[in-house]
């Protein structure tokens, strides 16, 4: 027979159990964020995020990783400070192209994980000190591959600098032209050279700087048509790339062919350049070349 008078039994657990709700609020656990480290590809080692954002995402091995055209626009400009200029529209998708995925939604997942609309990314500030046009292809959005959409930042990029009388910074990063749009991808190869010319008419200097990785069309087309021509260390330059040739040839390529250290070796790169220390070679050249009333090479 139960009293009714005695006070309830404390629930099973004890006196602890009243302390318990408390204490897991503040010990509760915390999820650690997916992104917090990053991989090092040459060695492995797993690197602090917030370490490898300060060093301008250079491992300490030396490698150069890719970054996306917001963060390279940051990097580039004096005190990280610009305009933005937005990129022309052009029409999507004019080939109704499907490679078992419609195009049209490739494109809306790219824009999506990019925030923008295609691969260039256009700013306009100081770089060293001299004030540029800087154009930026992002590899991040589909390979940095070359389409109309990029072909018409590059030509809007180029007249941008042309009315502002000032000289047109372009860092390339691209795998080719983009398959989903066929020949009007090749045809911005023509398009883009012409545009160059119109800054060459203008006498004003055109600098690249080319960054891993640059091959395809975009190589054979607007990032070996620089007044000087830069580039990251390590950074892939080609056409074809070195897999293709050693299949085609059947012959195994030297070390380092189609880096950029071995292609300043054979002329094709004018100087290797650290990240950290573009924006200032990036100036001091073309207040050089501004200097001047020389015609573009």
């Amino acid at each position: 027979m139960v009293d009714k008078n005695k006070p309830q039994q404390e629930k099973r657990g004890g006196w602890l159990s009243r302390f318990a709700p408390g204490v897991r609020k503040i010990v509760s656990r915390r999820e650690t964020p997916d992104n917090l480290w990053v991989k090092d590809p040459d060695t492995g080692e797993m690197l602090y995020r917030s370490d490898l954002e300060a060093s301008l995402w250079v491992t300490p091995s030396g490698r150069h990783m890719r970054i996306d055209a917001p963060t390279r626009l940051r990097f580039t400009f004096d005190d990280g400070r610009y305009e933005a200029i937005d990129t022309p529209d052009v029409p999507e998708d004019p080939l109704k192209f499907s490679d078992g995925k419609p195009y049209k939604d490739r494109l809306n997942a790219a824009r999506k994980a990019a925030g923008r609309k295609d691969t260039m990314a256009i700013g306009v500030g100081a770089v060293g000190g001299q004030d540029a046009v800087v154009i930026v292809q992002d590899f991040t959005f589909m390979g940095g591959s070359l389409g109309m959409a990029a072909g018409e930042a590059f030509i809007k990029a180029a007249r941008e600098a042309v009315s502002r009388k000032v000289p047109l910074i372009c860092f390339t990063a691209a795998g080719g032209a983009r398959m989903q749009e066929g020949a009007l991808s090749l045809m911005q190869m023509a398009r883009t050279t012409l545009a160059i010319e119109e800054l060459k008419t203008a006498r004003l200097p055109y600098a690249v700087v080319l960054t891993d990785p640059t091959t395809g069309g975009v190589t054979a087309s607007y990032a070996m048509l620089g007044d000087v021509h830069l580039a990251e260390p390590g950074a892939l330059i080609g056409f074809a790339g070195p897999r293709v040739i050693e299949a085609t040839i059947r012959e195994k390529l030297p070390p380092g062919f189609q880096r950029a250290e071995y292609l300043q070796e054979k002329g094709m790169v004018d100087q290797v350049v650290a990240r950290a220390d573009l924006p200032r070679a990036l100036g001091q050249i073309l207040s050089m070349l501004m200097g001047g009333t020389r015609q573009a090479a």
